[in-house]
């Protein structure tokens, strides 16, 4: 008996998998579809990351003597009327979709976070004045909001980004807010009111951490919904100006025009924005159900 107890104590205690290892490890096992998703966008991600390395071309190097040059396997997406290749201009276009969602909506995710936290936390007349200011932001169309103000401010990477956030940010502090309310009325908020902690704090270590999973999944959604817009500005032609290679100016302008000549003009991003939208709306969908405790032991 002694050797054997000696033996299990010698025995390597296996280590716990911490909280992020155990969500990764819970969406391959649970959410399959989720999982397709987040390997989908990581796909992406790391193609507009290491755009230098994979395009075989420049990003606006021409050659008018393969004008309209089917896919092979030179020109693996074909390339446009100009001579550029499509795939190389995909790859750098992929760079920008992320950067813009990507920071959009962290932006977006920030702003959602403070004026949630305060208007649910605070509730009485400044929730009212607050809602009611989201409320008049909200009844405005997206899309017009979106036209008037580029055409005020101008096109450009760091503008479109701003408006982006403040768009979704504000639009999006309503679900926070709901997050908020609840988490306000539990135990550990009313013990920590009772023994004189301030507001900030209260905000900072009691409120937050607990909406928390209502922010994650905020915030994988607005990617998408970011990506989505700026393709739609550049769309119109009021994303980012050229020479850079956005996806939604690559449906518009010469892919309308030679489309039918060429549908690999208009068939390489809008396949690529299809992926990348459904990926990340597929991927925060299985993040609300891994993180809502009330989805727990569901299949």
């Amino acid at each position: 008996m002694t050797d054997l107890s000696a033996a299990r104590a010698l025995e390597p205690v296996p280590r716990e998998r911490g909280p992020a290892a155990e969500l990764l490890a819970r969406l391959f096992r649970e959410k399959p579809l989720g999982a397709a998703g987040a390997v989908i966008f990581l796909v992406f991600l790391l193609c507009g990351i290491f755009a230098d390395v994979l395009a075989p071309r420049g990003v606006n190097q021409t050659d008018l003597v393969h004008r309209f040059a089917p896919p092979s396997l030179d020109f693996p997406l074909g390339t446009d009327r100009l001579g550029r290749d499509m795939l190389s201009r995909i790859l750098f276009g992929a760079r920008i979709s992320m950067i813009v969602g990507f920071v959009g909506a962290a932006l977006s995710t920030v702003i959602s976070i403070a004026i949630g936290l305060v208007s649910g936390y605070l509730g009485g007349r400044v929730d009212m004045v607050t809602q009611r200011a989201v409320d008049a932001w909200m009844a405005f169309p997206d899309l017009v909001l979106l036209i008037v103000v580029v055409a005020v401010v101008g096109p450009g990477m760091p503008q479109i980004i701003v408006i982006l956030g403040l768009l979704y940010g504000i639009g999006g502090s309503r679900i926070v807010r709901g997050a908020v309310v609840s988490a306000r009325e539990h135990m550990y908020v009313h013990a920590a009111q009772s023994l004189g902690a301030g507001t900030p704090r209260i905000l900072w270590r009691h409120i937050l951490p607990n909406v928390m999973p209502v922010v994650l999944v905020l915030f994988t959604t607005r990617i998408g919904a970011v990506i989505l817009s700026e393709a739609g500005l550049s769309f119109l032609g009021l994303g980012i100006p050229p020479p850079a290679p956005t996806w939604g100016s690559m449906l518009s302008g010469s892919a309308r025009t030679y489309m039918y000549i060429g549908p690999w003009l208009a068939l390489a991003p809008g396949l690529c924005i299809t992926m990348v939208v459904y990926s990340v709306n597929v991927l925060g969908d299985a993040m609300r159900d891994l993180l809502d405790p009330r989805m727990r032991g569901m299949r």
